[in-house]
């Protein structure tokens, strides 16, 4: 898999089929990149499981804290990895070890670990590295565009604004630029003509 660009269709994949979320790193610290991750997805209707030792004894929105991947309990389908990318084959091991593996490794912005990746893929499992699940969701749900910015989602409806724990449809249409049979054709066009 290449792991410097992703399908949307592989990402809408995933996003459409977890339901249950561990976010190692995850932060009470409300002003942290974690916490807002954790919050926005939660607020979707996924079932978030905070993961951090130095947290044992507090809760994250209601959702207490656990020490570990092994902590938890219950299969969970996504793992959402918020530490530095030296932290990263650690997580992957222990998850690799659950009785019932999760369906997905995602690897934070700024995080990647090739080896673990292949790991991870070797075992069966999809992996996704340096991006954020917030983020993709709100690109590929058209939510993002709501904030005045560019999702590459062209749409002329509009998405119903969310509630809580409400999930958007991601299958609105992205244009990632350039290789599209509109594009190539005025490019050809353009050739041609000079």
């Amino acid at each position: 898999m290449n792991h410097d660009n992703y399908d949307d269709n592989y990402i809408r994949s995933i996003l459409n089929g977890v339901k249950s979320i561990a976010m190692v790193g995850a932060s009470p610290v409300n002003v942290r990149p974690s916490y807002f991750a954790f919050k926005y997805l939660a607020q979707r209707g996924y079932d978030m499981i905070p993961v951090n030792p130095g947290h044992i004894g507090k809760s994250l929105l209601g959702k207490p804290f656990v020490a570990s991947l092994s902590d938890i309990g219950r299969p969970v389908d996504m793992i959402d990895i918020f530490r530095n990318s030296s932290h990263i084959m650690p997580v992957v091991d222990e998850a690799l070890t659950l009785s019932s593996p999760p369906k997905v490794i995602w690897m934070q912005l700024g995080a990647r670990d090739d080896a673990a990746a292949e790991k991870a893929e070797a075992a069966g499992l999809k992996v996704v590295m340096n991006r954020c699940p917030k983020i993709e969701y709100g690109r590929l749900s058209s939510e993002i565009s709501w904030m005045g910015v560019n999702s590459r989602t062209l749409s002329s409806k509009r998405a119903p604004v969310p509630t809580q724990g409400m999930r958007l449809s991601l299958n609105r249409t992205s244009v990632g630029g350039g290789a599209t049979p509109a594009s190539d054709r005025a490019a050809k066009n353009k050739n041609e003509l000079t």
